[in-house]
């Protein structure tokens, strides 16, 4: 038995409407529906009846829904019991792209903490599929996720189907990231061509529903690039891009003292055109807590200030 379809029940009764009830609980009537139909089925019973003045419970359903109010109002005071020492610790875990500006801002957030109290961080640098399937499974509460706006189709499908909260957080085209001393530093504008005699870093797991890894890997560089190394954490592209001279990296917008710290330089190239966006998302049902909106400020007020540089 599901305690999230005791929860759905209880809250059509209390409406006497599937679609005032679905409504409250942030998800499709559809879906409520389903899982009033499944509890239906797992208890042999026929909960609720249709009548002019609206949805209510069968004689059957009214014992169902007596023992589900006294589960509820059970698990509620366990909750409570816990309630003192989960405000005593500071937890966040998010699952997010390789992207150093959103780093920064999560470095800025771990700086505010408060030390008297305990804290739990899980911080996971990754694809947007493995983002996904991090909240589905229930390990973290938010996730960004980074795609070409011309698959936007494809993930927002994706996420209205899995029935998570999606937000977009900052569409950017990407810069071109080089070492200060790349052959290229001092050249005022930048194409695609330029790039082709040097070595390409590239993040080594993007994913896109319905393409395969080698597909997205194409969509992902240009047709000039045949010299690529695939990595899959950010420490390795900051070396390569600081120690070897000859190396480029397409990437978001950086902040200046991100570049300051390893000697880099970030351009725009005349004829990169595509979009990215990266945006929010989170299950139906959850709440953000103060250190995630402390952290989403902080992601928008990094952005302020990149865009005041790159894009003024």
């Amino acid at each position: 038995m599901n305690l999230l379809h005791l929860k759905y029940a209880v809250e059509v009764e209390r409406t006497q409407s599937m679609t005032r009830a679905a409504a409250n609980l942030f998800t499709g009537q559809p879906n409520l529906s389903r899982a009033i139909k499944e509890l239906e089925e797992t208890l042999g019973v026929v909960i609720f009846k249709r009548t002019p003045m609206g949805i209510v419970p069968t004689p059957q359903g009214e014992e169902v829904l007596a023992y589900a109010r006294n589960i509820l109002a059970q698990i509620d005071e366990v909750e409570s019991l816990y309630k003192r020492e989960e405000q005593n610790k500071q937890v966040f875990n998010i699952s997010i792209p390789r992207a150093s500006y959103i780093t920064y801002a999560f470095t800025r957030m771990v700086a505010s903490l408060d030390l008297s109290k305990d804290i739990e961080i899980n911080y996971k640098e990754t694809n947007s599929m493995r983002a996904i399937n991090n909240i589905l499974q229930g390990n973290y509460g938010l996730g960004i996720i980074r795609y070409q706006a011309i698959f936007e189709d494809y993930f927002i499908s994706m996420l209205k189907e899995k029935e998570l909260k999606f937000e977009e957080l900052w569409e950017f085209k990407n810069l071109v990231l080089m070492s200060c001393n790349h052959p290229l530093a001092e050249k005022e504008e930048i194409n695609t061509d330029d790039m082709s005699a040097y070595i390409e870093i590239a993040h080594g797991d993007p994913y896109v529903p319905s393409l395969s890894l080698s597909e997205v890997k194409k969509s992902e560089s240009f047709d000039t690039s045949t010299k690529r190394i695939f990595v899959y954490e950010r420490g390795s592209q900051f070396d390569l891009l600081s120690n070897v001279h000859h190396t480029y990296m397409w990437v978001s917008p950086l902040p200046t003292e991100m570049l300051k710290k390893y000697s880099l330089i970030q351009r725009k190239c005349t004829d990169a055109n595509r979009v990215y966006k990266d945006v929010l998302i989170f299950r139906n049902h959850y709440k953000l807590t103060a250190l995630d909106q402390k952290f989403l400020e902080e992601v928008k007020r990094v952005q302020d200030e990149v865009s005041n540089i790159v894009y003024k």
